[in-house]
């Protein structure tokens, strides 16, 4: 493995331009190997038929702080995409170290009469405000109703307004989920992954 070049050394050194549209360029390749680390949504969703579904997002964040809302996006069609549209309803289950296999194994492409966790032999139990349920073993869950989806290119970004938030008391510390104990892995380019990092703090400049 490389190490990583310190900042002083990168001033003035040579650079290759990539420029969308050009022969060759991967423009999605390239932006989800340097928009990294990426958290993962493993959101759980159910069809109007009420088959259950578990896929992982990688395009996830916060979208508002009040009212609180997290945002993901479905790059195409998915199943995923299609139960949210249909229901209103999605749950974010936080992808953890423990956890890995089973969330790369949820992104195969499975027909929509498949539930992702019974294959994988996940446990599920019932969430507090909405009708998909959480992954039991998540350390965490963001439970969520349709706030607005948006077509952009050949992507839709969905917003969720948080209606619960569930967190195991083995990750709390008071009401603060603790980063060492949740252990949330990342996505990273190509197949790689980000294990838990190392922790720092810093207190923010008045």
């Amino acid at each position: 493995m490389r190490a990583a070049w310190p900042a002083e050394r990168l001033a003035g050194v040579r650079r290759t331009v990539f420029v969308p549209g050009d022969r060759g360029v991967d423009a999605y390749r390239l932006l989800t190997a340097l928009v990294v680390p990426r958290p993962i949504a493993w959101i759980s969703t159910v069809s109007v038929d009420g088959i259950a579904n578990l896929a992982p997002f990688s395009f996830f964040n916060v979208a508002s702080g009040t009212p609180p809302m997290v945002l993901f996006v479905s790059v195409g069609r998915t199943d995923t995409l299609d139960n949210v549209r249909a229901t209103g309803e999605f749950v974010v289950n936080i992808a953890n170290e423990s956890l890995a296999e089973q969330v790369n194994a949820s992104s195969a492409h499975l027909a929509p009469e498949v539930d992702e966790a019974a294959e994988l032999g996940l446990a599920t139990e019932p969430s507090l405000r909405v009708a998909p349920r959480r992954v039991a073993a998540s350390p965490a869950s963001i439970e969520c109703r349709l706030f607005d989806a948006t077509e952009v290119g050949d992507s839709t970004v969905v917003i969720g307004e948080v209606v619960a938030m569930t967190v195991a008391d083995a990750v709390l510390d008071g009401q603060h989920p603790r980063f060492e104990t949740m252990a949330p892995v990342a996505r990273l380019g190509d197949d790689e992954w980000g294990a838990p990092s190392r922790v720092v703090r810093r207190d923010r400049p008045d």
